[in-house]
């Protein structure tokens, strides 16, 4: 066994980069939505398997493998990757295109899966460099929000000292890293209101209780949240992306339902929204005699990096692309990641590595465009991250 070192590293994950790739290819034929992960984990316990690498099922379709160093006890790591894709078609024209009508992996989860698989085999081979633990994470349904949670509430987060995480991007070139401390991405809420009213004849409203109206006149006044009630200086938004009310044109409505999102950067604020989303809707329900059943799905909390977790990634990551490839002033993101779970409750940080080939408009779409598609060789690059930071950690002084 060589003695592990840095240009080591490097280069025995080019030396499995187009084994990386493969992986990445294979995920990315056979995707498969949340929760329903099952060929993914069964391919990815396959992996683990190869390499020697013990496991446990976390619910159905996730699992967390263990890397116990050979030097000894010390500090735990968990890295994360999460395996779920989309419901949307593959439009691209490769020949890794998704082979399931109606499913894409479009958001670069099928490169999280394949780069921590990469590093796996990198830290298992290297098992007797490092102190500690490497806990490896294959977190299922990210894309609803369900994942993340069951690590958590299933205690596999217990003693963790520190929590890694990647995102590949293809708004940031190929080589570049955006590592930010503080809040990088925001909260998602999902709330739904359903409204209860009393049917008449719309030529007799008098004698009837109108939930369209009371619903619309809630959907209007939400706005006022974020107008009037949080500090400008503050970022926050409530919007609501469903209204549907009402059976016949001369009917006065008597049940309406809306649902929407509460998005925000603090977990305090978060708070504050919510309870007043459920107060506005519930005050003007009963200034139109109407009633409300208000409901809300904890999608994720407010992704937050933990400014020395962020500080030492910088510095790893500036050993693998230069430091000025590092991007430490990212605008934050109205979209969530559960990832934030694992955050809330252990020290961490979340990166995002580039993979929009400059050369190759084909890496340009948007995540969760039906087009989406990544630049190869950050796989390599995200793969190199997840090794240097966890020995970094673990093998601090």
């Amino acid at each position: 066994m060589t003695t592990l070192t840095k240009s080591t590293i490097k280069e025995e994950i080019q030396q499995g980069a187009d084994e990386v790739i493969a992986l990445r290819r294979y995920f990315h034929q056979h995707p498969e939505p949340s929760l329903k992960e099952y060929e993914t984990i069964k391919r990815i316990k396959q992996e683990l398997t190869k390499l020697d690498i013990p496991f446990e099922s976390v619910g159905e379709t996730g699992a967390i493998g263990t890397i116990t160093g050979g030097k000894g006890p010390g500090k735990t790591i968990l890295l994360r990757a999460d395996i779920d894709a989309l419901e949307l078609p593959d439009a691209k024209d490769k020949p890794y295109k998704s082979l399931k009508p109606g499913l894409h992996h479009a958001c670069g989860h099928d490169g999280h899966t394949a780069a921590l698989l990469g590093a796996a085999k990198i830290l298992k081979n290297h098992a007797a460099d490092f102190n500690g633990t490497v806990k490896l994470a294959f977190q299922q349904a990210e894309e609803i929000g369900a994942g993340a949670r069951q690590f958590v509430q299933g205690g596999f987060v217990d003693n963790v000292d520190q929590v890694f995480g990647i995102h590949l991007s293809s708004a940031v070139p190929t080589g570049k890293i955006e590592i930010t401390s503080g809040a990088s991405n925001a909260s998602c809420d999902i709330f739904k209101i359903n409204v209860h009213g009393e049917s008449s004849h719309v030529g007799k409203p008098h004698l009837g209780k109108d939930a369209l109206l009371s619903a619309a006149a809630i959907t209007v006044e939400l706005q006022s949240i974020v107008a009037r009630e949080v500090d400008p200086l503050d970022q926050a938004v409530v919007a609501v992306g469903v209204l549907n009310a009402g059976t016949r044109y001369n009917i006065v409505a008597n049940e309406a339902s809306l649902e929407g999102t509460v998005r925000t950067f603090s977990h305090e604020t978060r708070r504050f929204v919510l309870e007043a989303v459920e107060r506005v809707a519930r005050d003007v329900a009963k200034a139109h005699r109407t009633t409300v059943d208000f409901e809300n799905y904890d999608a994720a909390a407010p992704l937050i990096n933990d400014p020395i977790a962020a500080k030492r990634a910088r510095k790893v990551a500036a050993q693998i692309v230069g430091e000025e490839q590092i991007i430490t002033d990212a605008p934050k993101s109205m979209g969530a990641d559960d990832f934030a779970d694992f955050l809330a409750v252990a020290q961490g940080v979340y990166a995002f590595v580039g993979t929009r080939n400059l050369e190759d408009p084909d890496t340009w779409y948007g995540h969760h465009h039906e087009n989406f598609d990544i630049d190869e060789k950050g796989l390599a690059i995200a793969t190199e991250l997840h090794v240097n930071y966890a020995l970094d950690f673990l093998n601090e002084i």
